[in-house]
């Protein structure tokens, strides 16, 4: 039914919704595919690339706001594309936002949009062939050093510098045990009060300088079981018993030849042993029980280099010293004097081996040693009857080059004659002749050189030029021996 005539409105005519993502686009893209879409489906997905594109840039609008910019950049539409869980786009972003150039309207397709280009530099090649050229940065590499060294850490620019600070009061903490071995427990296990009278000087610790901050020396807390150990392992290695089989001796060095955890307690034992070693040789002292002293330190010595779980290279500096004073010494009790040089040559022995691939010029510095006390004029019989053990201890090669090539026996067969003889005098040309034996063993078969013989007359007077003819009649008596020495082969 109609009121009034009227005629019913037409409705309005549905036009196709344009967006900023031409439909056309979708379609040229279907096609470069292969793909032919109707214009539908191609309105549909404009609709859906207009409104991603629309996220992403509402999401690097956000970036832009948040860095304070008011210019969008490369990296913000990558930064938004992550928080949309989207593959970032690979490529390049450069430090300035790219420029656009409008290209000019085309007159012959009058429905093409705008069309925008990004306008490539032109480079001359004469220029960039002109210009210097840049260096490439130095490749990474890697090198190893010390980053602390029995908890200290050494001062090498890899590291950095230490903060100085305040000295403390020493005897603010008396049962703090520092790394050097001074303070809270005695050299015989005894306790002593950590006072300024108990730290060392000298050449072990300079004293600050008035108006001047000294560093902080490094301290350790000992726990109270290995202070109690410490006392327990000294009081039953000294003083001596006259029993050299003592059980309570042969359980102490066995705990300290075997048991672990006594790291800790390696400063202060070397410390103890080095102070022990300084007791018992000091001027004048030649009595049995200083002997005794010497024997049980050098037993400990061998523990500690016996125990596997021991890390004794920084210390060994301070091994060194005690071992070369008992072999070097000249006034040994007379009745230890050889089994104490022979046990500290089997020490410094053991030493080398065992760290002289470590450090390879340990070997020759200990031999240099040994050969200037060997042939210094003025040392005494007992002085050079230990450099003569010790180069045993070193090895053959030390031997060769002390005795027979430093001239060392020429030295003793010198001094053989000077005094005609004695025990001493004995003992000294015993040690030789022992030395000699190293490089070669000698044979109760053997065979010795015929002087009537042209070739054995030449090795005859070539070893009176090399060990002198004191020693050279001895070990004629064996023709190998002798080529050995001289370092020829054997017919």
């Amino acid at each position: 039914m109609q009121s009034n005539g009227a005629k019913p409105k037409p409705k309005p005519q549905q036009t196709a919704q344009t967006g900023v993502y031409k439909v056309d686009s979708i379609k040229d893209i279907a096609d470069s595919v292969g793909i032919t879409i109707s214009d539908s489906v191609a309105s549909a997905l404009a609709s859906d690339v207009e409104y991603r594109i629309n996220q992403v840039i509402e999401e690097a609008a956000r970036f832009m706001r948040h860095g304070r910019r008011t210019t969008m950049t490369t990296a913000d539409i990558e930064q938004a594309l992550r928080v949309l869980n989207i593959e970032p786009l690979y490529g390049h972003s450069s430090y300035n936002p790219t420029t656009f150039r409008r290209a000019l309207p085309f007159p012959q397709v009058q429905a093409a949009g705008p069309v925008f280009f990004v306008e490539d530099e032109e480079i001359d090649f004469d220029r960039v062939l002109r210009e210097e050229k840049i260096a490439l940065p130095k490749g990474v590499s890697w090198t190893a050093h010390w980053l602390a060294v029995e908890g200290v850490q050494p001062l090498i620019p890899e590291n950095p510098p230490a903060i100085p600070r305040d000295t403390e009061d020493p005897t603010a903490k008396g049962d703090l045990l520092k790394v050097n071995g001074i303070g809270g427990v005695g050299v015989n296990g005894s306790s002593l009060p950590l006072t300024a009278s108990n730290l060392p000087t000298g050449a072990g610790a300079k004293k600050p300088a008035a108006g001047t901050a000294s560093q902080q020396l490094v301290k350790q807390v000992l726990s109270k079981e290995l202070q109690l150990y410490y006392a327990r392992l000294t009081g039953s290695l000294l003083p001596p018993s006259t029993d050299p089989t003592s059980p309570k001796r042969a359980a102490a060095l066995a705990s300290l030849r075997n048991d672990a955890g006594l790291q800790a307690l390696l400063p202060y034992l070397v410390r103890w042993v080095g102070e022990g070693v300084v007791g018992a040789l000091k001027e004048g002292s030649q009595s049995e029980t200083e002997g005794n002293v010497l024997e049980v330190l050098l037993d400990v010595i061998g523990a500690i280099l016996d125990n596997n779980t021991l890390f004794i290279e920084p210390y060994l500096h301070q091994l060194l010293p005690p071992i070369l004073s008992i072999l070097l010494h000249s006034s040994l009790p007379a009745s230890h004097s050889t089994q104490l040089r022979t046990t500290a040559s089997q020490t410094l022995s053991k030493l080398l081996t065992q760290h002289s691939t470590t450090y390879p010029s340990l070997s020759p510095r200990i031999m240099k040693t040994l050969l200037l006390a060997l042939i210094s004029p003025g040392k005494g019989y007992g002085t050079r009857e230990g450099a003569i053990r010790g180069l045993v201890g070193v090895g053959k090669e030390a031997v060769r080059k002390g005795l027979v090539e430093g001239g060392g026996a020429k030295v003793v067969a010198a001094e053989w004659e000077s005094n005609s003889g004695g025990n001493q005098s004995y003992s000294l040309v015993t040690s030789v002749m022992d030395a000699l034996r190293v490089l070669q063993p000698t044979s109760d078969m053997a065979d010795g050189l015929d002087p009537s013989k042209e070739a054995d007359n030449a090795i005859l007077s070539k070893l009176n030029d090399v060990l002198g003819p004191f020693f050279a009649s001895r070990v004629a008596e064996d023709a190998a021996w002798t080529r050995e020495i001289l370092g020829m082969p054997n017919s």
